[in-house]
């Protein structure tokens, strides 16, 4: 009996909890359709031949004078919503001194309240000085001041090779989310009544997992919500500088691209010969100690049967001679 009392308060606690979402989402449809509706509250009315005119209250009847056209422009009006969308950019530039740019660029971010995230510095096979040629950075800025540090960026370098700007939005992603916090809270609030409730150890050892349950998920949701805030907040830019040299030798021609090309054809089969050298070593030690002598026994033993064979043919042959 206890037990069906408690699979029957589960269940209305579901119940529950599915009414209070939907309560919740037609009560901001209703919001929604109150506020396009009294957007249209003062109406003004000019009399022919007086030139007065006559506003309309809140309360007046002259509300229901809305022409239809103005009823359907506000019925289709969109609600206004905040999107959330993931800006990121991806800078490839040219500059004769990578090194000073980065600074500028790290001087840029902090400015704009962001910060460098990861900075790497290098040199390519062709420069034999010591400086450094070639630099890649990754950078966090402020969303709503994206576009001004893409173009102080830009100045840095003394030509732009590649741009690329991308934009997510998430505002659909977030509004379920929300939607589903609300009612895993709500649940979670209602397996506590229920465990207030509860007339026996069993009965509050099965909340207790229900509710663990609950409360898990509440903070998977919650994660994927920090983590669209702080994706759709900050806004990433990756650049790499590199100097004319850098760029010309990584953009070669026919003939270089075929000497390469040979080149790596030569490396492939110089790896070939030595990987089967390789293997004959590794299997060396096996054919000598395992596969000979077993060979060797073999032939052994098949030279004497052999030779039994031919011992009694030749005495059959005598015989018949005899």
């Amino acid at each position: 009996m206890r037990k069906t009392k408690f699979i029957f308060i589960l269940f209305f606690v579901f119940s529950v909890a599915c009414a209070s979402e939907n309560a919740s989402n037609f009560a901001s449809t209703e919001r929604t359709s109150s506020g396009s509706s009294n957007s249209n509250v003062s109406l003004q009315t000019d009399k022919s031949g007086g030139g007065g005119k006559e506003e309309a209250l809140p309360n007046s009847p002259v509300r229901n004078q809305v022409s239809p056209q103005s009823t359907d422009q506000n019925q289709t009006a969109p609600t206004i919503t905040e999107r959330k969308i993931i800006r990121n950019a991806d800078l490839q530039l040219e500059t004769d001194a990578p090194e000073e740019a980065q600074q500028k660029i790290t001087t840029i971010a902090e400015s704009k309240n962001g910060f460098v995230v990861e900075s790497t510095q290098s040199s390519s096979s062709n420069v034999k000085t010591g400086t450094r040629d070639t630099v890649t950075m990754t950078v966090r800025v402020p969303a709503e001041k994206f576009n001004e540090s893409l173009d102080e960026i830009r100045k840095t370098a003394s030509r732009v090779i590649v741009e690329t700007v991308k934009g997510t939005d998430v505002t659909e992603e977030f509004i379920d989310i929300e939607a589903r916090l609300k009612a895993k809270k709500s649940l979670e609030m209602q397996f506590l009544e229920i465990m207030k409730r509860a007339n026996s150890v069993e009965d509050a050892l099965n909340v207790q997992r229900q509710l663990a349950e609950v409360r898990g998920e509440i903070e998977k949701i919650e994660g994927r919500k920090r983590f669209l805030e702080n994706q759709a907040s900050l806004s990433t830019i990756k650049i790499r500088l590199q100097t004319p040299a850098a760029f010309s030798a990584n953009s070669k021609g026919f003939f270089d691209k075929l000497g390469l090309s040979i080149g790596s054809g030569f490396d492939a089969a110089l790896n070939f010969i030595l990987g089967f050298v390789t293997v004959l070593i590794a299997v060396a030690p096996f054919f000598l100690l395992i596969v000979l002598p077993i060979c060797l026994v073999l032939r052994y033993f098949w030279r004497k049967r052999r030779r039994r064979k031919a011992a009694i043919e030749i005495a059959r042959e005598e015989i018949k001679n005899e």
